[in-house]
This record gives structure tokens, sequence and C-alpha cells, in this order.
């Protein structure tokens, strides 16, 4: 059965732009057609400053959230990335095998540290070498496919070159994993700033719509959005932005196409009344089971606990076969612990 393995970081509030890019395809398609891993990637949250007493809060919420939208733990496996040591065991041999040159032509890293030296500071280590992170999250699992948004395609393409690299130098160790992009709101961008994506780490949340929002906030961000000049509804990305990102959240949320809905509207304010009562309504489900989640917490952590000791085994047999193939010797309580088994 092909393996899939996908993760979301806790840096933010899950958005909307999450949940039409991602999520709500892991739950509906994903999770059944597959053997599928999703993670909670609490160790990327590091690389940059954070306050830790919000990490936890948001790397509960993200998990709550998670199987709000649909996700099943008796059919994927959810899990946090800090309970599995095998991640941070591999990262350092795939540091062993990539290039500083490959770490800074990283597109976000490039942007993330020229952000930065423009506020006169510098970035964490971590940042610059988290792609490597990331391919070890994948690489352990033996995962053939990652859905991920196009922003994270880069570091799949760098995780399939470190895995053939590997494999070159010390003898077949790894599946190369290949990605998946979804359609229609792929990028869900911001709806102040139609040129940049809805991101959770925005610093004003005017122009996102967060999956916990209440219907109300939805319909007034929705209807501030930033449109374009002129007054005919068309679907065009490049000359009008703000309403092809209006259509392409109302085609994701109805199920239709961004081309065929620009025609039936004669009006901007037609537009951003139905755009906001179908993100209301396709957010609506994914609140309530929210709510029932937040009220038995043991059970989110039950689903942890479980996700992390399904990961761990899954994970540990590829990542010690890495250790071995690299040369490095066997634990002798490595070695006793699996011959007990």
């Amino acid at each position: 059965m092909t393996r899939v393995f996908s993760g979301v970081q806790p840096t933010g509030h899950l958005t909307l732009g999450n949940y039409l890019g991602a999520m709500r395809r892991w739950a509906a398609v994903d999770q059944h057609r597959a053997d599928s891993l999703f993670c909670v990637v609490d160790l990327h949250a590091l690389t940059m400053d954070h306050d830790p007493a919000r990490l936890r809060r948001l790397s509960r919420q993200t998990t709550t959230l998670l199987l709000a939208s649909g996700l099943d733990p008796d059919v994927c496996t959810v899990f946090l990335q800090s309970h599995v040591d095998e991640h941070t065991r591999l990262s350092y041999l795939l540091e062993c095998v990539a290039t500083d040159g490959e770490m800074r032509r990283m597109i976000q890293y490039k942007e993330k540290a020229a952000k930065e030296r423009d506020r006169g500071g510098s970035v964490r280590l971590s940042l610059l070498t988290y792609p490597v992170l990331m391919a070890a999250d994948i690489l352990a699992y033996g995962a053939d496919e990652v859905p991920v948004g196009e922003d994270q395609a880069q570091h799949v393409e760098l995780t399939r070159d470190l895995a053939v690299r590997f494999n070159q130098r010390y003898g077949h160790t790894f599946v190369v994993p290949r990605v998946t992009l979804p359609g229609v709101a792929a990028r869900v961008m911001n709806l102040q700033e139609p040129a940049r994506k809805m991101g959770k780490s925005d610093e004003s949340g005017a122009g996102v719509v967060y999956l916990l929002d209440e219907p109300d906030a939805i319909r007034k961000k929705v209807m501030r959005a930033v449109t374009d000049s002129g007054r005919e509804v068309e679907y065009d990305r490049e000359g009008r932005p703000g309403v092809a990102n209006l259509l392409e959240i109302l085609a994701a949320c109805t199920g239709g196409s961004p081309q065929a809905l620009a025609g039936a509207y004669e009006s901007y304010g037609a537009l951003k009344k139905d755009t906001a009562e179908a993100v209301v309504e396709v957010l609506r489900p994914v609140q309530a089971r929210h709510r029932e989640l937040c009220a038995d917490p043991a059970y989110v952590e039950g689903v942890l606990r479980d996700g992390a000791q399904k990961a761990r085994a899954m994970a540990r047999p590829t990542v010690d076969a890495a250790y071995r193939a690299i040369g490095l010797l066997p634990s002798v309580e490595r070695t006793e612990l699996m011959d007990v088994r």
C-alpha cells in the first residue's frame, strides 16, 4: 500500500488556507487511500523565537483541529514529531549527506534570513538545517507521497536528492518520495494582501481567516477583502489577484471552478457575500467537532500516545538500517532490545 506522510507546524492558529489546501484532503482522501501519517512537527517550531507555553497550547490545538477536520486515528496515524526520537536520530545522518550550498539555496531560508537581517538580527542555525529534519521526517517512514503546499515543494525535492545520494553512497536504504500538490485553493492568499499567502504566523490577522474564527468575524474579514480596479468579476490571477483569490476560495468551498463561478456574478459585493457564507458553512462542522474534542482532553492525549507508538514502530527499522549502512556500530542495548522483541 502507498504510504503518505505530511505535517503541520504549530507556529500559529491554523487557517482556512491550511484547511482548504491540505487538511480537508488529508481527511477526505489521503487517509483512506493510503497508509497515512500526519504529524504535528513541533520541533520545526523551535527554529524561530517562541514562547514555550504558547507552543504547548498550539501543539494541542493543532492536534485537536486535525482530528476535528476528520482525521480518524483508527484509520491513520496522528502524532507529535518530538514524541518519536527517530526524527532527530536520522536528521544528523542526513546533515552528513547534505551540503551547505543546498541549505542556503532554500527559498524559505533566504526569505526569513533576509527579513531578520533587515531588522538587524540574525537567524538560528536550525532555520538553515530544518529542511534536513523535514527530510528525516519523510524518509524515516518510507513515505511514497508527500502532499504539501507549493511553498514546501522545494523541500521535498531536497528530500528526494538526499535519499538518492544516501542510497548511492551507502546502499539502498530509503524510498525516494514524490510530492503531490492539491488543485484549487492549493495556496489561499491573504484577503488584504492577495500577493501573499494566508499564513498562520501573520502579524495582522485582518486578512486571515482562522479555523476557530466566529462566523461574524469570518463574514467581516471576507466582506473587507481587497479586490481590484474595475467592476467586472473575472478570473485573472495575474491581473486581478484579489478577485481571483475570492473565486478560488468559493470554488474550493462549493466544488465549482473559479472560471465558471466568475460568470455568475455581476458585482464584487455579491461575490464576497456568497464567499463568506460558503466559508462559514465549510468550517461549521470543524468548529463543532473541535468543541467536542476540547471537552474530552483525555481522548486527544490517548491519540497522541498511541500515534507515537505506531510511528516509532514504523520508523525505527529504517533509521536503524541507515545507521548500519553509514558505518555506525549497532548499540548493544538496542540490539538486546530487538532480540527480546
